[in-house]
């Protein structure tokens, strides 16, 4: 059977891989598998990412987003955030738990100086504290919500984000989105944001097998649902199809320039399947 492919029309959107796979926590559900000790994929060095910034405003990109693993263990996020908003909107995914009041006030500097926006992901995966650290970690949840609470008092709206782990079906028909939505309310946000994403068959939670993308499914599909037809990440190795796959070899589109990257990538994976169902971006919405 061959393997479909996804057209690609323009960069809308750049991901960075800043840390790699390499984080403080170790989450029963992360897609790539991160974790403190002996990361698989590398952390990028500053040139590195400066580079992949320069090159993506040349390329007409419009948002940049930053991840990992966890991007605040990077020893230079702030200069790289600072590169990246004199280029276009920029978001940091994180799991709240570095983020002190110096680091609170670092970012909102940041943001008031910059003419695009800084938006900060945290990540909570449930409103229980026991039930949350269970599967991130202890402690995790109270220093996210600590993280949120910082951010919120200098004016920085948090958006958090949750996985539907064992959820069933669906942010609607659980009532998790509005879940999520009063635990902020309760911690003093303003204006609560939240963005559930599904679960994606691939790292801790992959499996041998599963469900692939054929051509027949993909007749008359519109392929501009999909992420990578406008998406590249940036990671240790190259330039790869979507932050999902990214470091993985088989999505891996170039090993140089953005640009090269810019041909029909491999519906795969598994992931792809989950995208194609559910219309699922990585993106703040």
């Amino acid at each position: 059977m061959s393997v479909p492919v996804a057209p690609f029309s323009h960069l809308s959107t750049l991901w960075v891989q800043v840390t790699g796979t390499w984080c403080n926590l170790q989450c029963v559900h992360c897609i790539n598998s991160s974790g403190p000790t002996d990361p698989w994929l590398k952390s990028l060095d500053t040139e590195t990412v400066k580079r992949h910034v320069m090159e993506a405003e040349a390329l007409g990109v419009k948002e940049i987003y930053f991840t990992g693993g966890e991007p605040f263990l990077h020893q230079d996020i702030l200069e790289l955030l600072a590169c990246s908003l004199r280029v276009a909107p920029s978001t940091v995914l994180t799991n709240g738990t570095r983020i002190t009041e110096k680091t609170a006030d670092a970012l909102a500097a940041l943001a008031g100086e910059s003419l695009y926006s800084l938006e900060i992901r945290v990540s909570v995966d449930d409103i229980d504290p026991e039930a949350n650290d269970r599967i991130r970690g202890k402690g995790a949840f109270d220093k996210a919500i600590r993280a949120i609470r910082l951010l919120h008092a200098r004016g920085l709206l948090p958006i958090l984000t949750a996985t539907e782990i064992l959820q069933g079906d669906g942010p609607e028909g659980n009532g998790m989105y509005q879940r999520f939505r009063d635990l902020l309310a309760s911690v003093g946000v303003t204006k609560p944001r939240v963005k559930i994403i599904p679960v994606f068959p691939a790292g801790r939670l992959a499996q041998e097998g599963g469900a692939r993308l054929t051509r027949e499914m993909l007749q008359g599909f519109d392929f501009s649902l999909l992420q990578c037809t406008e998406t590249r990440a940036v990671a240790d190795g190259g330039v790869y199809s979507c932050p999902i796959l990214a470091g993985l070899k088989e999505a891996r589109l170039s090993e140089g320039s953005l640009e090269e990257s810019f041909t029909p990538c491999r519906l795969y994976h598994p992931a792809c399947v989950t995208c194609y169902q559910t219309g699922m971006t990585c993106r703040n919405f």
